[in-house]
């Protein structure tokens, strides 16, 4: 089995796509989870979120790490916070556990060299993003050591297209699209801040 391959991997299903780097609040209240985490913090070992959409289970995860359990209560429900860290494909679904687990292939980019005109798109789009959304440009520093996996963690995109950053294997493929879900946010941005000022303005918002 090669090294990459690992067996009997605990997989929570959820309605939610995780990044590599996004912090994740989790409740845990099913048994089978409680078992699960349980399991995960004496062992300090990953689990992996794997989006239930619509049309089922979704075959590339992202593995997470317990980073901090807020909250622990009498009858073993927790509130904890995890971290993404990297991506899977699920190889096989595993039974005879009392958790959902299975046989897992942790996946790596090709090894393309990084575009810096596709990076530095991304990150000044994100950065014009950031601005407008919250006043605020963020640090210089900070910004040019942030991959799309990282900028993309800090903005509330929908399921598809989180999957769709999570299902590919390059990073100049990904910069390209968190360009262009960073552009359609902004439009989206300003379409809000149109309408709100019309309504507060005549109590109307038109759309023609």
């Amino acid at each position: 089995m090669p090294d990459r391959l690992v067996r009997e991997f605990p997989l929570f299903p959820l309605g939610i796509v995780a990044l590599p780097g996004e912090i994740v609040p989790l409740h845990i209240f099913e048994e089978r989870y409680k078992t699960m985490m349980e399991l995960c913090l004496q062992r300090g070992t990953e689990f992996g979120v794997v989006w239930l959409s619509d049309d089922g289970l979704r075959p590339v995860g992202c593995a997470c790490e317990i980073t901090e359990v807020l909250e622990r209560m009498d009858d073993g429900r927790l509130n904890l916070l995890a971290r993404g860290t990297r991506p899977f494909r699920i190889v096989e679904r595993e039974e005879r556990l009392p958790y959902p687990a299975g046989t897992v292939e942790f996946l790596h980019d090709r090894e393309d060299v990084l575009d810096g005109a596709a990076a530095a798109l991304a990150r000044e789009t994100y950065a014009e993003l950031v601005e407008r959304a919250t006043d605020r440009r963020p640090d210089t520093a900070e910004l040019s050591e942030m991959g799309a996996y990282a900028m993309a963690a800090t903005v509330d995109f929908g399921h598809d297209a989180k999957q769709g950053l999570l299902d590919l294997r390059s990073e100049n493929a990904r910069l390209r699209l968190v360009t262009r879900l960073f552009r359609a946010a902004m439009k989206r941005l300003e379409f809000v801040t149109r309408a709100q000022a019309r309504a507060r303005s005549n109590g109307k918002v038109r759309f023609t």
